[in-house]
């Protein structure tokens, strides 16, 4: 059966509705409380969504009103947005990071009724723009303690005891309400990030969300009960997709993390079998591992971790497409594993993932061939929120590192003149809210999306994307070049935390480097350096002399157009908080050109 008739006439209340009736007592979402986790089952999620829906109809929400959600992942966020949904209104999580003008811009795009907040800090930013909404009715707060006493506020403990009283007073109203519910519906406004502009609200409706379900799980290799972690933002379409949607879909359980400076620590116990992360993630594991190995004293257990990395690495490649295992290397690789890589994988938690996924930009291939290396297979894939995430990805029996995989069955894709990515299906979006100009420049006459990537295919259909259409170089002499490319090379040295590389309308192409928070002390005090401080170490020798061969080594992967012919070590890292990357960890080109336009200028003098 094609994913229309699978989900015909289905929406993700109605899949909710019938997870909890096939798997009532299964785990659905767990958070760590000061003893341990406490979980929620499939019967109860749905029991507390439909309360928190009631609470919303007390306080006067109509079909349409949107509710705006800024907390971390945790449970209250979920029920916070399928009461939303089961209500009848639309719920659109809005990322923790964005400043008050932000806020205030979308909430009053959107024209935002209700907002449940975490805690001080998400007060801390509506407060200031709460004059300036006089759509917006009521601000839910999770956290009683940081509640403010003033009628437009509400704790969430108290909003949930209203919903109880006025579901067990009246429950048929909520019944009315979410089976009113169309698939058509909006079931998520989610805005873009901002990084050229105000953001875009992006319309996701049931029945995109429910194809991508359908999509991704033909896809998985996944057990029937898989476990996953979700600690990036539900503002982020993967995640939204993978911790929240698909779970409702399919009843797989979802631990929450949500302090991303924990997640080493969750992964370890949890062990998931599923595990996503944005290519800066994979590269802080990359990175910290790296550190470890490089400080291994002992020579003889340090050649044989680089022995049988070295068969990981040879044997995920010979399972790439087109290619053949030999015997004797599916041995060597059933030894190796045994004794060095599997051990390695539980230390960091991966020993139990069976579908290693990344996304929201390309993975750098050496990032991927590190991991293979350890016997993990990373599954890159392609997509964008209005697409409603991924449209193409590696599979198990079909993979080439370096490529962002194929096309899911139902998706069409093709590339315009330009190399520009089109894509055509069902979980492409209607359009943008109140954008009729942007949304024109998104979708054309025919239903294509025009991402704004530049892609190329190779002869079996895999894609590769060589970067944002609107961010490659065009230097003086004309040559096109694409600087995610050189950042790459650069951040694949553990020192390296984020590159930026520069040379638009310019002569010759220059980079700024920062470095790895948590990876240069640790490099420091293995070479003897006494201070953990980066500013300082950025201006060490040592430091200068290691980043200056992280250079040196990219430059000779590089042709000679594209290699960096000066550069400059900074003395901060750059960070969500700072505005340098977005909450997903990608790169604002526009800030970083803006904050640090005068040490660009600076190595063109």
């Amino acid at each position: 059966m094609d994913e229309a008739g699978i989900i015909e006439g289905q929406t993700v209340c109605t899949r909710l509705a019938a997870t909890a009736r096939e798997h009532c007592d299964l785990p659905a979402y767990s958070d760590r409380d000061g003893t341990g986790w406490r979980t929620l089952s499939w019967g109860e999620t749905r029991r507390r969504a439909l309360e928190t829906a009631a609470g919303f109809a007390a306080l006067g929400l109509e079909p349409g009103d949107v509710v705006a959600l800024m907390m971390p992942n945790r449970s209250e966020h979920v029920l916070a947005d399928l009461g939303a949904m089961h209500a009848g209104g639309v719920p659109a999580t809005v990322y923790a990071t964005l400043a008050p003008d932000q806020i205030g811009f979308v909430a009053r795009d959107c024209s935002a009724k209700y907002a449940v907040l975490d805690g001080q800090d998400q007060l801390a930013r509506w407060l200031p723009v709460l004059d300036e909404l006089p759509a917006l009715r009521k601000v839910i707060v999770v956290d009683a303690a940081a509640c403010p006493d003033d009628e437009r506020f509400v704790s969430w403990q108290a909003f949930t005891e209203l919903g109880r009283e006025r579901l067990a007073a009246d429950p048929g109203d909520v019944d009315r309400r979410w089976q009113a519910v169309s698939p058509s519906g909006t079931a998520t406004l989610l805005y873009t990030s901002g990084t050229t502009g105000d953001p875009k609200g992006v319309i996701i409706t049931h029945s995109m969300a429910l194809h991508e379900c359908v999509m991704v799980e033909r896809s998985s290799v996944l057990p029937e009960r898989s476990v996953g972690i979700s600690y990036l933002p539900f503002a982020h379409i993967a995640d939204r997709v993978l911790s929240y949607y698909l779970p409702v879909a399919r009843g797989s359980h979802v631990y929450f993390c949500p302090d991303p400076a924990q997640l080493t620590t969750v992964l370890r116990e949890v062990r998931p079998h599923s595990f996503f992360g944005v290519p800066r993630v994979w590269e802080k594991i990359m990175a910290g591992v790296q550190a470890v190995l490089a400080g291994e004293r002992d020579e003889a257990k340090k050649a044989a971790v680089q022995g049988a990395l070295d068969v990981g690495r040879r044997y995920v490649s010979s399972l790439e497409y087109g290619n053949t295992t030999p015997p004797e290397l599916a041995a060597a690789f059933e030894r190796a594993d045994a004794a060095v890589l599997t051990p390695m994988r539980a230390l960091l938690g991966l020993d139990r993932v069976a579908q290693a996924s990344s996304a929201a930009a390309p993975l750098p291939e050496e990032v991927a061939r590190f991991f293979a290396g350890l016997g993990l297979k990373i599954f890159d894939a392609y997509g964008m929120t209005e697409t409603t995430g991924a449209v193409t990805a590696n599979l198990s029996d079909s993979f080439k590192l370096g490529t962002v995989g194929r096309a899911f069955d139902g998706v069409e894709l093709r590339l315009a003149e330009d190399g520009e990515i089109l894509v055509r299906g069902a979980t492409c979006t209607p359009g943008y809210l109140n954008r009729p100009e942007a949304t024109a420049q998104l979708l054309d006459g025919d239903g294509w999306v025009h991402t704004g990537d530049v892609g190329v295919l190779d002869e079996d259909g895999f894609l590769t994307v060589v970067d944002r259409k609107k961010e490659l170089i065009i230097t003086a002499g004309g040559e096109n070049i694409a600087p995610s490319m050189i950042e790459n090379m650069l951040k694949e040295h553990p020192l390296v935390g984020q590159a930026l590389a520069y040379g638009d309308r310019r002569p010759y192409v220059v980079a700024l480097v920062t470095l790895d928070g948590e990876v240069a002390p640790v490099w420091a005090a293995a070479h003897g350096v006494d201070t953990a401080d980066l500013a300082a170490l950025a201006e060490h020798p040592l430091v200068v002399a290691e980043v200056a061969r992280a250079v040196e080594d990219a430059n000779a992967r590089l042709a000679r157009v594209q290699q960096v012919k000066k550069w400059r070590l900074l003395p901060a890292e750059w960070t969500a908080e700072s505005e340098e990357l977005t909450p997903t960890l990608k790169l604002k080109r526009r800030v970083v050109h803006g904050k640090y336009g005068d040490a660009i200028e600076d190595l063109y003098r």
